[in-house]
């Protein structure tokens, strides 16, 4: 359910007025997170840009639910029902006051590496919602209180930004050092060149340092769960869930230290609902689930990304007309992925698509 949705049930008699309205009420959050972002700011700037006359109507109102977004602002024009109010990041600009949200282009993340400054992160999918789980990627906002997640924030005119102060980068090292300290980070790319960037040092909490020692689990011909690796990107559980493959096979189990990945009653794959469309494989940012062409390669020391070549292609298996890019070395199929940007797969495919290549490579 979107966050204001909820709002909408939940304190619904807080948005209600026996006094007529104008067609369109833009309710700003005054709560904590969004006045300490600057909530009275914004309302001035809103109501004096407006000027009287404008039609739109702006309400002090509590929590939206938006905190991530702070500070935050809900438009509601008359005739529309709460389910399709706009939800949007609090801004002077046109994107909230003409009813339509920015895309995902207007997040600090994407603006700043549009401007060639690149900033780590790892549970930020471009074709997911972020879920701000790293916090890999925090930078400095201008009237922020807090540290914030660059890959969930919205950029707003005329707000700075900044990337590399001392406060970003701290934060960054200790991220780094927890995760690299707990969890296998072997195969996350890049990680490397940002655990030296910012000087890291993981080994410094000792080798009494818990961490997660877990054994590859093995359960299928297609691919391995290796959960040693995973950093709680919650992505995987966002592509099999409701942004994409509405299966709801895999979820996050238990609390704290003890929160794992995992399936139904933690049974193997072959007895849960998964039905092996591998798009959970294709968002895992750190190879906590890899094709079991990948594991069984790497686990022999053949796995060679430079030596491979990609091919994107079409898949014969039914007229969608899904692309794949395969992945060959040494004249054999070692993976199968799909273009994130292409507009009928957005990166995802079914079983046949992702894992139905054998056969290209029997020669008999």
């Amino acid at each position: 359910m979107p966050p204001a949705e909820a709002y909408g049930v939940a304190t619904f008699y807080a948005m209600f007025s026996v006094r007529p309205r104008p067609a369109t009420v833009l309710h700003v959050c005054t709560d904590l997170a969004c006045a300490a972002s600057g909530a009275a700011e914004l309302c001035a700037g809103v109501e004096a840009r407006l000027g009287p006359g404008s039609g739109v109507s702006v309400r002090r109102s509590p929590c939206l639910g938006l905190c991530e977004r702070a500070p935050a602002a809900l438009a509601i024009k008359a005739g529309d029902p709460v389910r399709t109010a706009v939800a949007a990041p609090a801004t002077v600009g046109s994107a909230v006051l003409a009813g339509s949200a920015p895309d995902s282009a207007d997040e600090f993340l994407d603006a700043c590496r549009a401007a060639g400054k690149d900033i780590p992160a790892l549970c930020q999918g471009d074709t997911l919602t972020p879920k701000n789980a790293c916090r890999v990627c925090v930078v400095e906002v201008e009237g922020a209180r807090t540290l914030v997640p660059a890959c969930s924030r919205r950029a707003e005119p005329g707000r700075a930004v900044r990337t590399d102060t001392g406060r970003a980068r701290h934060s960054r090292r200790i991220v780094l050092e927890l995760l690299a300290s707990s969890v296998d980070l072997s195969t996350t790319p890049e990680v490397a060149g940002w655990l030296k960037e910012y000087e890291a040092e993981p080994d410094r909490f000792g080798p009494d340092a818990a961490r997660l020692n877990e054994e590859p689990r093995i359960d299928n011909d297609l691919y391995v769960r290796d959960y040693a690796k995973c950093v709680l990107c919650y992505k995987c559980v966002d592509a099999c869930g409701d942004q994409w493959q509405n299966i709801f096979a895999i979820s996050v189990t238990g609390r704290g230290f003890d929160a794992r990945i995992a399936v139904e009653h933690d049974v193997p794959l072959t007895e849960s609902a998964c039905v092996y469309c591998g798009n959970c494989v294709e968002v895992c940012p750190t190879g906590a689930l890899s094709f079991k062409s990948e594991f069984d390669m790497r686990k022999a020391g053949t796995w060679d990304e430079s030596a491979q070549t990609e091919t994107t292609t079409v898949c014969a298996y039914c007229g969608v007309g899904c692309n794949l890019t395969l992945h060959v070395q040494d004249n054999e199929i070692v993976k199968v992925t799909s273009p994130h940007d292409n507009p009928v797969t957005h990166g995802n495919l079914c079983i046949k698509g992702r894992f139905g290549y054998q056969h290209v490579q029997n020669r008999d």
